[in-house]
């Protein structure tokens, strides 16, 4: 069950359509993503490394049957690197008809969020990208960032993920 969190603390009506996130952690950082974007979650198994693949391609794997490009956010972002813990999982995405699967340090819930709650992301220097960003919502004292994981994976860089993926 979802947990619906209203940033101002009041009840809205039906006149703010809310849309479901799910939330994961890298790092000391909280991202959310459109839940209607996820297939499923999976613990981390390390994939099978593909040759020349770009660094933030861990490998594949196989599901069901389906060859799944593994991409580590922590390495895409640029965010240090990455340790797998028990906690470590792989978000299996299904966009612009692609499954791809995301490691992240962690999931944490889910969230319905207002278009209202989520505010625009300040403007930064041309030298930083935040194409990929929606925005940033405040929860009680969580500060997430919401990202368009759809444009990120289906990003110019990210056309890599088919060139790295066996035919």
């Amino acid at each position: 069950m979802a947990n619906v969190i209203q940033q101002d603390g009041a009840t809205h009506g039906e006149d703010q359509a809310t849309s479901e996130f799910l939330t994961f952690t890298l790092g000391d950082e909280e991202y959310a993503i459109d839940i209607l974007k996820v297939q499923e979650i999976r613990g981390y198994e390390p994939p099978t490394m593909i040759a020349n693949a770009p660094p933030f391609i861990k490998g594949v794997i196989n599901l069901r049957g389906i060859i799944v490009p593994i991409v580590d956010m922590r390495i895409k972002f640029n965010l240090g690197e990455a340790e797998y813990t028990p906690f470590t999982v792989v978000i299996i995405l299904n966009v612009a008809n692609r499954v791809i699967g995301i490691v992240v340090d962690s999931v944490s819930d889910v969230l319905s969020l207002a278009p209202a709650q989520i505010r625009s992301a300040p403007d930064f220097s041309a030298s930083f990208d935040t194409k990929y960003i929606l925005g940033l919502a405040t929860i009680d004292q969580r500060m997430l960032i919401v990202t368009d994981i759809a444009q990120l994976m289906t990003s110019r860089d990210m056309e890599l993920v088919d060139e790295a993926t066996p035919a």
